[in-house]
């Protein structure tokens, strides 16, 4: 099981037995290691077959849903956390997937590749070329992201939208970057809630 520093503090943010939906869980690694670590109740959204597959096989629950169309099975607040951990800039509807899930789980966590990281930005100034980094590894024609953000896009999304950031974390190379973020780290997490009115 993966031991790096966005799994380890999910862990920190999630209360032990808490129920927990991830939403583009791949192989389950993330899903597996909670179930670990903190007991929780987990459940995954996947639309991969062979992913699915490889999560059934090591007992975790998973079903093929595609987010994109929405979570109309579950009801508000049935989670106590939501993630959508590398997920968001791949869905088609970005908005109505974060807003799902803000009704789905009582709490949602984000975490987000960066392409303001200053890699990405050399790539673009110098070269020319749209960046192909450790945190973005795709060709721009094979690539699975179609929504191209950084942070400070996500905290300003949050602001507009009425959705409280409670904690966050930033990280390059699985250590924390606490200094410029925007320009510094390679990922962003975000631990976010509706905004009480």
């Amino acid at each position: 099981m993966a031991d790096n520093v966005d799994f380890r503090s999910f862990a920190d943010w999630i209360q032990s037995g808490a129920s927990v939906l991830d939403l583009g869980c791949g192989d389950g690694e993330l899903i597996g290691y909670l179930s670990k670590e903190k007991d929780v109740r987990a459940q995954g959204i996947e639309l991969d077959e062979h992913a699915i597959i490889r999560c059934v096989s090591e007992g975790l629950s998973v079903f093929q849903q595609d987010i994109d169309t929405g979570l109309s099975e579950y009801a508000d607040n049935s989670f106590d956390y939501v993630i959508l951990n590398q997920t968001l800039q791949q869905v088609k509807k970005p908005d109505f997937a974060l807003q799902e899930a803000l009704r789905v789980g009582k709490k949602v966590i984000v975490g987000i590749p960066n392409f303001a990281h200053y890699k990405a930005r050399t790539s673009i100034f110098f070269r020319g070329r749209v960046p192909v980094t450790v945190s973005l590894p795709y060709q721009w024609y094979d690539t699975p992201n179609l929504h191209f953000l950084s942070l400070n896009d996500f905290k300003d999304y949050c602001k507009k939208k009425g959705v409280t950031i409670e904690r966050v974390f930033y990280k390059t190379d699985n250590r924390r970057v606490k200094f410029l973020p925007n320009l510094l780290a390679e990922y962003g997490y975000f631990l976010v809630s509706k905004t009480k009115s």
